[in-house]
């Protein structure tokens, strides 16, 4: 088994060129339609579907509102990482800093209003 995340979005392709462009996220599946991407980081899936689709199940159809999520990408080299992005231009919301277990760590937001923690984990 293994967890993946999907987010119901108006920004389906919004969000797969955040994703692609910043972090080379690979493009696993995408309807000719344009209304669901899913894409791949190494073993993880991150999923993006159109809101209020008939075909969908009614759980499936609200969009995402926001608020209240995040998700976090693991990186050797956090500081590079920051300097790679910063100069993207990328929407950096938490300048990098080290947190006292051990992170250092900074945070995007995505076009969906998630919080990306861009994450190395340090021994403290």
């Amino acid at each position: 088994m293994k967890f993946w995340t999907g987010v119901i979005t108006d920004k389906v392709q919004e969000s797969k060129s955040f994703y692609v462009d910043l972090f080379g996220c690979e493009i696993l599946y995408e309807d000719e339609g344009g209304w669901f991407v899913l894409l791949g980081l190494a073993e993880s899936e991150l999923g993006f579907m159109q809101p209020e689709l008939t075909t969908q199940a009614p759980i499936f159809r609200a969009a995402f509102q926001g608020q209240g999520m995040w998700i976090a990408i693991d990186v050797v080299d956090a500081e590079a990482e920051y300097a790679r992005l910063t100069a993207l231009g990328a929407p950096i919301e938490v300048a990098l800093r080290e947190e006292p277990w051990g992170d250092r760590h900074f945070v995007l937001r995505d076009p969906n209003g998630i919080g990306v923690d861009v994450v190395q984990r340090v021994a403290a």
